[in-house]
């Protein structure tokens, strides 16, 4: 049976709607966007995140801004339309989705630029649907190619939320799992919580409880003796931006979970939209690192957990060597091996 999801970023009639992610699981809402601005601050504030819907909520936050810029001339509407790209382009700087789809619509504009502005923004619009219809059939994708990986009633672990709520439908991590529950499979899956904002236990736990998928949450502290009991057979994991070597940055405390997978003989797999893979970026050495606010482990949602003035580190992302990855799982295919090699190929297949 083909599962029911909740859109988490459209558009309709000049307006963007995006599901506040921050609310979720207590409470359900959906943001109205008409302003650039409140995208640019939906994105930064995680209001919607997962790469993927990043990257569509900022080809939809363009649209609002092109939408309202002047229509005098080609060149006035493209340096008013490139203010607002590099503006969004601000928000966060580790999901190279962002960049990814804020250049599609960049290149979408210039190859109408001699068409009246007023039918730009009309091609802009259309550019944007068409991201979002295309990352729905590449999360679909990844799932067929994941399933292949499973099997009935096996236990998995998965870090963070790469579900439908993070990408257009079904999600990428976690698209696997939706196909095999279709199938009448029955997986048991394991999400860790993911500190400090737990989107694990806000996000993936409620997501796939909503599925009607086996899901037990754990903290982040457990995964260790989840694989040490043989309770998970496997890691699946998204990931914001995947290096030309496979080094793969994904939310905190992901490079760890490699780790352990490696000292148990647990395979480690990455779910990885071609959008993600930035070719580009030689290795995770040279992928920036959003840091965030040390009141998100000091008093993480808003009680004071910790002595104040105490220093905090903070990154919301590391980096797992590709040594590490036992496969990463694109809408084309899974690759192995020589990453080097095998991306390259990926590319021009």
């Amino acid at each position: 049976m083909e599962q029911t999801f909740l859109q988490s970023v459209t558009y309709d009639n000049g307006t963007l709607y995006i599901l506040d992610q921050t609310l979720l699981p207590a409470v359900t809402e959906f943001l109205e966007i008409t302003k650039v601005e409140d995208a640019w601050d939906a994105i930064k504030q995680l209001k919607v995140r997962g790469a993927p819907a990043i990257g569509i909520a900022a080809a939809y936050g363009l649209v609002l801004a092109a939408n309202k810029a002047p229509e005098v001339d080609f060149s006035s509407f493209y340096k008013n339309f490139k203010e607002n790209l590099e503006y969004l382009a601000s928000s966060r700087p580790t999901a190279v989705n962002l960049f990814w789809a804020l250049q599609r619509m960049d290149e979408r504009a210039l190859a109408e630029k001699d068409q009246p502005v007023a039918l730009i923004k009309k091609k802009l619009e259309e550019e944007a649907h068409q991201i979002r219809k295309e990352d729905e059939e590449v999360c679909r994708m990844i799932g067929i190619h994941g399933l292949a990986l499973l099997k009935d009633g096996m236990g998995v672990l998965t870090h963070c939320n790469a579900g439908g709520i993070a990408t257009a439908r079904y999600g990428t991590a976690l698209a696997p799992f939706y196909l095999a529950k279709e199938k009448g499979w029955e997986l048991k899956v394991y999400a860790d919580e993911t500190r400090p904002l737990l989107q694990g236990a806000r996000l993936t736990a409620w997501e796939l409880q909503q599925a009607g998928i086996d899901v037990t949450l754990i903290t982040d502290s457990m995964a260790a003796m989840i694989m040490q009991k043989g309770m998970a057979e496997a890691v699946f994991v998204g990931c914001d931006r995947v290096a030309a070597n496979g080094d793969t940055a994904n939310k905190i405390g992901t490079y760890g979970l490699a780790l352990l997978a490696k000292a148990h003989n647990i395979p480690f797999y990455v779910a990885a939209p071609t959008s993600t893979i930035d070719m580009k970026t030689e290795s995770g050495d040279a992928i920036p690192i959003e840091m965030r606010g040390s009141e998100e482990i000091t008093h993480g949602f808003g009680k004071n957990t910790a002595p104040d003035g105490v220093k905090v580190f903070n990154p919301a992302f590391d980096v797992t060597p590709a040594e590490l990855i036992t496969a990463i799982i694109t809408e084309k295919g899974i690759i192995q091996g020589n990453y080097s090699e095998e991306l390259k190929k990926l590319f021009h297949s």
